[in-house]
């Protein structure tokens, strides 16, 4: 095998001839060479196989991926609004309410407290991928789930919105002398409550609202009732006040002018004032008061729109 071999190549047409001198190691060296190569061919062609396996699951996998996360967003976009809506109408029943003095039972409505997470998994279970399809699709039937819960509750407030409305309906000559509406446009610059006095420095209780505007816009009266007071009263300036009936008075403090006088009835809507700057008044506004059997109370609780 290891030894020279000479090799004669004679040529047909021109007669020639050709001499090759081969040693034999080349020869097996050829041969482990052509050898090698074709295991090795035949090894990478195992991993393309494996590869091309593996990229068919891996697009797959994708796919699934990106129809969970178009399921999630809808699901997210679903939640986002029931809440919104349950909001808005715990927020409305709550104002009906405590517009009409009515208590809301405790318990009326079941609040959607779970809050739904895909489950746990260990790391070596990860990398089953039917493991991971089949969890996400209980994660989406379990969110299903919450939502159509928020759904209800929705609707349980919606009827408990509508037993309040038929009260209304036959008590609605106490919602049309309950103040409910913005007694005028403007910025909100003081609150209801304890505050520092602009004045001395000193804490103060603030009776009302204070809404800055021009001088001259309009004042509404915020439901019916009678002008009971329209005139100057010491620190108020120009000040103006509708009895409203059970036991509801309004006040309408450093007013421009009056149009509405002593003993009009007036309804909810209709122009009694014009904001101003009278009496002890920081600028242009309109102090506005809601007093309840004579004891102040915030009217923000009052104000729906």
């Amino acid at each position: 095998m290891f030894k020279n071999y000479h090799v004669v190549i004679f040529k047909d047409r021109e007669g020639g001839f050709r001499n090759l001198r081969l040693r034999g190691w080349l020869g097996v060296l050829l041969f482990l060479l052509v050898a090698a190569l074709a295991g090795t061919n035949v090894y990478l062609l195992r991993f393309y196989s494996k590869s091309f396996v593996l990229e068919q699951e891996l697009e797959e996998s994708q796919k699934n991926v990106r129809a969970y996360d178009s399921q999630l967003l809808n699901l997210a976009g679903k939640l986002q609004t029931l809440e919104e809506n349950l909001q808005r109408v715990q927020h409305f029943d709550t104002k009906l309410r405590i517009l009409v003095n009515i208590d809301k039972e405790t318990g009326g409505s079941k609040e959607a407290n779970e809050e739904a997470s895909p489950p746990q998994t260990s790391a070596g279970v990860l990398n089953n991928s039917a493991f991971l399809a089949r969890h996400r699709e209980l994660f989406i039937r379990r969110t299903h789930s919450l939502v159509d819960e928020l759904a209800g509750t929705v609707t349980l407030e919606e009827v408990a919105q509508q037993t309040l409305m038929n009260f209304l309906r036959v008590n609605k000559d106490t919602l049309l002398s309950t103040p409910s509406i913005w007694p005028t446009q403007g910025f909100l610059t003081s609150g209801f409550g304890w505050r520092r006095s602009p004045f001395s420095g000193s804490g103060s209780m603030h009776k009302g609202l204070d809404i800055s505007n021009r001088i001259g816009t309009p004042v509404l009266a915020p439901a019916r009732g009678t002008v009971s007071f329209a005139g100057q009263d010491g620190s108020y300036g120009l000040c103006l006040m509708i009895d409203h009936g059970n036991n509801i008075v309004t006040r309408y403090a450093h007013l421009q002018r009056t149009i509405a006088q002593a003993g009009q009835y007036v309804q909810r809507g209709d122009v009694i004032a014009t904001l101003g700057n009278t009496g002890r008044s920081t600028g242009p506004h309109l102090h506005y008061e809601v007093i309840v059997g004579g004891i102040p109370v915030d009217p923000m609780r009052y104000i729906l729109n």
